[in-house]
């Protein structure tokens, strides 16, 4: 059985979401942290299936295909679920389009043999994998901005185990939570 592994970026005050007004790549920090850098690939590549929704889909099949690199190598490689009720282009090479009911479709993936499935999303496909409990382990990447606003990742009470910490030296944070009942260690 594969658990389901949800990585997503926040900012300090807790948003998953930028305001309205500020680009959506509003984690840009990251990408001048070198050892924030150097750490990203492992943990792509520690996935089976790389999961995101449909708008994420898009970007990143817009994206990934024409970089190089240890990210690009594992975004490329591994297989691709996109979660998308309505019709959708899949230019990037190895995915599969999920459009039945979220649960439903998320079990059967679990259900499987191999690695973690690891869902990027907007936060909008985030929020509907935190509602519907689907979510085994959060990876969640602290950015050293507060924005005040925006939307956040999860919209009911939620009680999490911190099982662990990096911090990278201009301030990012990567955090590591299962449920209070899971034995990860």
């Amino acid at each position: 059985m594969r658990s389901l592994i949800l990585r997503h970026s926040l900012s300090l005050d807790g948003y998953a979401a930028p305001p309205a007004g500020v680009p959506e790549d509003f984690f840009l920090e990251y990408d001048e942290d070198e050892e924030f850098v150097a750490h990203t690939p492992a943990v792509l590549g520690s996935a089976g299936v790389h999961a995101m929704g449909a708008r994420t889909y898009r970007d990143m099949a817009g994206h990934w295909p024409y970089q190089e690199g240890p990210e690009a190598d594992a975004m490329n490689r591994i297989p691709k679920v996109v979660f998308s009720r309505k019709p959708i282009d899949t230019p990037w090479a190895t995915t599969t389009v999920c459009s039945g009911d979220l649960a439903t479709e998320v079990a059967g993936l679990k259900a499987q043999n191999g690695d973690p499935i690891l869902a990027h999303g907007g936060v909008r496909f985030a929020q509907a994998l935190v509602r519907a409990d689907l979510v085994d382990e959060y990876h969640l990447l602290i950015n050293p901005v507060a924005h005040g606003g925006g939307s956040p990742l999860f919209t009911e009470f939620t009680k999490l185990k911190l099982i662990d910490v990096k911090s990278f030296p201009r301030g990012n944070l990567a955090l590591t939570y299962t449920r209070p009942d899971t034995t990860a260690s």
